[in-house]
């Protein structure tokens, strides 16, 4: 079992950027991949981001390519979305998830998942 808690959510203007954190806990963490997902008001959660469990391998969804990028830290057991070039389109509630494996392979292996964060983008 692994506990995830997300941090960094806030409001900020579009074109801005805000870095969000997921720590870690209950599991070896570079045991397994780790993603990112969102989801807004009225709409479905929908995937952001993984990687895989060393960091050498990325996916990100066709709408943030190029404004974020997702990233880990072993050492500190946390997971990190840089997001820059913000639009109101990305506000969401953002969750951190746990795959079950190594590597990512469908987004159906993410099992574990922190409370989320509200990140709000004002035009």
């Amino acid at each position: 079992q692994v506990q995830l808690v997300e941090s960094g959510g806030g409001l900020v203007q579009a074109g801005g950027s805000l870095r969000l954190s997921c720590a870690a806990s209950g599991r070896t963490f570079s045991s397994y991949a780790m993603g990112w997902f969102r989801q807004a008001p009225g709409k479905e959660r929908e995937f952001v981001a993984a990687i895989n469990w060393s960091g050498g391998t990325t996916y990100y969804t066709d709408s943030v390519k190029g404004r974020f990028t997702i990233s880990r830290d072993n050492a500190k057991n946390t997971v990190y979305l840089q997001m820059n070039s913000l639009k109101p389109e990305d506000t969401a509630v953002y969750y951190c998830a746990a795959s079950g494996l190594r590597v990512v392979v469908t987004t159906a292996d993410f099992g574990s998942w922190g409370q989320g964060t509200q990140v709000t983008v004002s035009s």
